[in-house]
C-alpha cells in the first residue's frame, strides 16, 4: 500500500555548504533571515521504505545558512535529485517510532515577488522539452477536463500575464479557503464544481486554467512565512502555490492569497501535489506528530538547534525589518 503524506522530519549532520543546483529564478540579493522546518513522528510495524522531499532548493533567491536534518533513531538515508531538480532523501524507518526533524536558516530577498502584467508567453516551438511537459494535464491538474471551462472565462483575455492575473483573481473571488477541506482525492475539476478547498486546491486548479493555455505551469510547495502581514492566527503548515513560465523566465503566483508576498522558501516543484509530497511512505504508518514553523528572526540571535521560541519572531506584522 502506497500512502502520500505531506510531513517534517529528523538526521545528526548539519549542512551549511552551498550545492550548485540551477537557480530557478532571476537573481535578488538576500537581506532578510527566515528559520524554517518541521518535526514529524511515524510509527510503523515494520522496516518501512520511505522518502523525503523536506530540504530547501538552492538557488539565487534562497540562501541556505544553516541547516540540520536528523532521524532518530540513529537511521541512514541517501540523498539525490528527483525528476523535478528537488532534494530528495530515502530512507528505511524502522520498527516503533521515528522522529524525523529538519531546521534551517534561509536568506531570502526582502522586496515583495513579482507579479505578471502583460509577459507574453514562450510559442511552443521554443520550449525545451523539460520545460514543454508542464503544458500537459495531470492527476491533480485535470487541465483535458476544463479547456471548455477556461475558453468560457479568459479565451478572451490577451495570452500571458492578463490571462494568468485573470485566472488567479477568479479563484480567489470564487474558491473559498477552508481549512481542513482537503482530500488526496480531489482534482482541480472537483474543486471549480465543489468551490472551497485548501492551499493546494487553488495551486492544483490555477495550474490547471494555465495549462489550458498551452501556458508551462509546476506546481510548488514550500514555506510561507507572515512577512509583510499580519499574522492570521492558523497553526503554521506547509504552502503550495505555482510558477508559470512567461517571457523565458518561471514567475511565482499564489492564487490562495493573490497578492505578491515576502518571504517564500521554496521544496519542490512538479507537476501537482504527487511531485510535491513532503513523505511518500511504501507501507502502514501512524502518523503521531506533525509540527511546522516557518518565520523572520535574526541571524544574530537565533541558530539552529535552539528551542522554537515565537517570542523571537520578526514577522506577523505589516512591517518589514532587515538584519542581514
Amino acid at each position: 500500500m502506497l500512502l502520500q503524506i505531506r510531513a517534517a522530519f529528523m538526521y545528526e549532520t548539519i549542512h551549511t555548504q552551498m550545492l550548485n543546483h540551477a537557480s530557478d529564478s532571476p537573481s535578488r540579493e538576500p537581506d532578510i533571515a527566515v528559520r524554517i522546518g518541521c518535526e514529524l513522528q511515524y510509527w510503523v510495524p515494520v522496516p518501512t521504505p520511505a522518502y523525503l522531499v523536506l530540504r530547501p532548493r538552492r538557488s539565487a533567491t534562497q540562501r541556505i545558512e544553516q541547516e540540520q536534518f536528523t532521524f532518530h533513531p540513529g537511521l541512514s538515508s541517501s540523498e539525490e535529485l528527483d525528476a523535478h531538480g528537488s532534494i530528495l532523501d530515502r530512507v528505511t524507518l524502522q520498527p516503533g517510532l521515528n522522529t524525523i526533524r529538519h531546521d534551517a536558516i534561509v536568506a531570502i530577498p526582502s522586496t515583495p515577488e513579482k507579479i505578471p502584467t502583460v509577459e507574453l508567453p514562450v510559442p511552443i516551438d521554443r520550449l525545451p522539452s523539460s520545460i514543454l511537459r508542464y503544458t500537459l494535464p495531470s492527476r491533480y491538474c485535470d487541465s483535458d477536463k476544463l479547456m471548455a471551462f477556461a475558453a468560457q472565462q479568459f479565451g478572451h483575455l490577451p495570452p500571458g500575464g492578463p490571462t494568468v492575473r485573470s485566472i488567479c483573481d477568479w479563484l480567489h473571488q470564487n474558491i473559498e479557503y477552508r481549512t481542513g477541506s482537503g482530500s488526496p482525492e480531489l482534482s482541480a475539476n472537483d474543486i471549480i464544481q465543489r468551490g472551497f478547498g485548501v492551499c493546494r486546491d487553488f495551486a492544483h486548479t490555477a495550474v490547471a486554467l494555465c495549462r489550458c493555455f498551452n501556458l508551462p505551469t509546476r506546481y510548488i510547495t514550500g514555506h510561507l512565512p507572515d512577512i509583510g502581514v499580519f499574522d492570521p492566527g492558523t497553526p503554521m503548515d506547509f504552502h503550495a502555490y505555482f510558477e508559470v513560465f512567461l517571457d523565458h523566465q518561471w514567475i511565482t503566483m499564489d492564487a490562495r492569497f493573490n497578492t505578491a508576498r515576502i518571504g517564500r522558501v521554496k521544496i519542490a516543484c512538479g507537476m501537482d501535489a504527487v511531485d510535491g509530497a513532503f513523505s511518500t511512505v511504501y507501507g502502514c504508518t501512524n502518523l503521531n506528530l506533525f509540527q511546522v514553523w516557518a518565520y523572520q528572526i535574526n541571524p544574530r540571535e537565533v541558530s539552529i538547534g535552539d528551542p522554537i521560541d515565537i517570542s523571537k519572531r520578526l514577522d506577523g506584522t505589516p512591517d518589514v525589518r532587515r538584519f542581514l
